[in-house]
């Protein structure tokens, strides 16, 4: 059932992918984001047990993580906005989602068992699929004031840190 989902899932967000060779082909109101997913190498997919108990505790070291997530703004105006991903990593597979923090959210809903965040219960807005080490993906969504999540939900990948916050101002 989770392979059907997630592929339903990829061919909807294959819709919002395009190929990005410059910015004529991003509208001309639209905020852009470089994001890249990055990791220590491929001993960065073997989780400690140590970092799998993290579960969904929005706490990050970035001296002891061992994936992440960059972006080039962390604050950004309302409104349409393209997030351009690049997986930076030579050999694991990385991909990117977007969703809402609640004022004051401190954790996300985790399944310690499948080392993921709980998509559905986290409030998906919109992802770029699994992406293989050095491909590019993009995805364009309209977002309200607040504060965003992105992350990646590969199992282990958000217990390894690797996530952000995105600020959106009126």
């Amino acid at each position: 059932m989770e392979l059907t989902r997630r592929a339903a899932l990829g061919a909807a967000a294959g819709s919002l992918l395009f190929a990005v060779s410059g910015t004529s082909a991003i509208a001309e109101n639209t905020e852009v984001i470089t994001v890249s997913l990055w990791d220590k190498g491929a001993d960065s997919a073997d989780m400690t047990d140590a970092m799998m108990a993290n579960t969904g505790q929005l706490i990050q070291n970035p001296l002891t993580a061992t994936m992440g997530i960059n972006i080039d703004k962390r604050v950004i105006p309302a409104g349409t906005v393209t997030f351009v991903a690049v997986n930076d990593s030579k050999d694991i597979v990385h991909e990117m989602i977007v969703a809402p923090l609640k004022p004051g959210q401190t954790s996300m809903p985790y399944d310690s068992n499948e080392h993921a965040v709980k998509e559905d219960e986290a409030g998906h807005l919109g992802e770029v699929s699994e992406l293989e080490p050095g491909q590019k993906g993009a995805l364009t969504v309209t977002l309200k004031p607040g504060d965003y999540i992105l992350y990646c939900n590969i199992p282990g990948h958000f217990a390894g840190g690797m996530w952000t916050v995105l600020t959106v101002m009126k």
